[in-house]
């Protein structure tokens, strides 16, 4: 049997790269191909062992009619192992934050990602079919001399986003504040404090009875969390919550809570949140910076400027019921409609095609 096997960087539950790469694996086994995960054994979560396959033995099952797809997303030996490989190639492109976010907070990351981008220009003509997730990572890979660059987002497991959600965790936020949202990982690219920054005002001067809460593992970068717990003890916050890595339910009762999805992020290549916000009917307030604006496609409230003041009072808008926030859901919906009723499994066979040929 031929077979599609995937390579990831990481692999750990909740992790987008590694739910996209299961996803995918479902689909190439519908198609009828042998597919596997590969990873390194020490960068795949407790969850996934099962899962996973040792990327340093990949050479003694992969053959040469076989294809080998690797998520770029950091610099890993499973990007070397996935160069030397004797097979068919495709890559698919995630985005490599820039290591400068991560100075002074996670050397060790930001060695990481400066390895990845060098290792990005070396596989650029590596993979016979390369492919990104958004235009914005295009352009990246194109910068760096990679050939046509075919764009295809995520393929998403709505069945999972819309999972139900935790009664206990609903109940609890379901009081009488006013809850801003924001979900990612704890990183600095992210500007986790200059939502804090926007909250603060808000707080202040538009709504005192709001509560700010961040979802997202900070395993690695507590030094940054740290930070960001300081930043709202100094600013006198009341009621901000630091949820760390949660189980889908819980994730789903966090969005269906909240009353707005607030994003000051400066570097995004995709940003999965925005889209499961949409499946939520919530609201979107974001920084235009990255993929954001592409992903968001003419919905939600873009800000292209970080005045706190004017975003706070959005915020206030777009909190309180009335035809302004319902006409940025129904905005939000029609966006969410266009995404779900692209066929991605087809765009996914169709760009594959020219290998799948060859590998039947």
């Amino acid at each position: 049997m031929k077979a599609i096997h995937q390579f990831v960087a990481g692999f750990t539950a909740g992790d987008a790269i590694s739910n996209e790469a299961l996803t995918l694996r479902a689909l190439f086994r519908r198609w009828g191909y042998a597919a596997e995960i590969f990873c390194e054994l020490n960068h795949t979560g407790p969850a996934l062992r099962q899962e996973a396959r040792d990327a340093a033995r990949a050479t003694e099952v992969i053959a040469p009619d076989d294809i080998a797809l690797l998520h770029l997303s950091i610099g890993s030996a499973v990007n070397d192992i996935f160069g030397g490989l004797a097979c068919r190639k495709v890559l698919r492109y995630h985005n490599i934050t820039p290591a400068h976010f991560f100075r002074g907070l996670q050397e060790e990351l930001a060695r990481d990602l400066a390895w990845g981008r060098d290792q990005a220009r070396t596989l650029a003509k590596t993979a016979a079919i390369n492919m990104a997730d958004s235009q914005f990572n295009a352009n990246e890979l194109i910068a760096l001399g990679y050939p046509a660059v075919h764009v295809m987002p995520l393929v998403l497991n709505f069945g999972a986003i819309n999972a139900r959600a935790d009664r206990h965790v609903l109940r609890a936020l379901r009081d009488d504040r006013i809850n801003i949202l924001f979900v990612g990982r704890c990183a600095p690219n992210k500007r986790i404090e200059d939502a804090l920054y926007a909250f603060n005002y808000f707080q202040k001067t538009v709504e005192p009875n709001a509560r700010f809460i961040h979802v997202g593992s900070f395993a690695g970068l507590e030094r940054y969390q740290g930070l960001l717990t300081v930043y709202a003890r100094n600013l006198h916050l009341n009621q901000v919550v630091f949820a760390g890595a949660v189980p889908q339910s819980e994730l789903t009762a966090y969005y269906e809570a909240a009353h707005l999805f607030l994003c000051m992020s400066e570097h995004e290549g995709f940003c999965i949140p925005i889209i499961e916000s949409m499946a939520h009917n919530l609201p979107i307030l974001a920084y235009a910076a990255g993929a954001v604006s592409e992903t968001l496609d003419g919905a939600g409230v873009l800000v292209r400027e970080k005045r706190w003041d004017y975003i706070a009072e959005m915020m206030g808008q777009l909190t309180r019921r009335g035809s302004f926030r319902e006409a940025v859901v129904r905005g939000q919906q029609k966006r969410l409609e266009r995404y779900q009723a692209r066929n991605l499994e087809a765009e996914l066979k169709a760009c594959l095609a020219p290998l799948l040929r060859n590998a039947e």
